[in-house]
């Protein structure tokens, strides 16, 4: 099962919280910005419909799944 890591930084003089390399918008304070990422955090393991999905790859390669609704990652929030 995948993991998901939401991580409280600051961010341009402000707070947000952080995926991997991605930042969300900027928060006034530390409190909002992890209210918002356990808000997140808690949609991303919500079970949802069992659905045909496409993506493509850094590389350029085109991939068709299903994903199952119930699959859903661990995640957790830090910071």
């Amino acid at each position: 099962m995948a993991n998901v890591h939401y991580m409280i930084v600051e961010h341009e003089g402000e707070w947000a919280y952080k995926v991997g390399d991605v930042f969300s918008e900027r928060y006034a304070a530390h409190d909002e910005a992890r209210e918002a990422a356990e808000r997140a955090a808690a949609e991303q393991r919500l079970p949802g419909p069992t659905e045909d999905i496409e993506y493509q790859e850094k590389a350029g390669d085109w991939h068709e799944e299903i994903s199952l609704g119930k699959d859903r990652p661990e995640t957790d929030v830090t910071g």
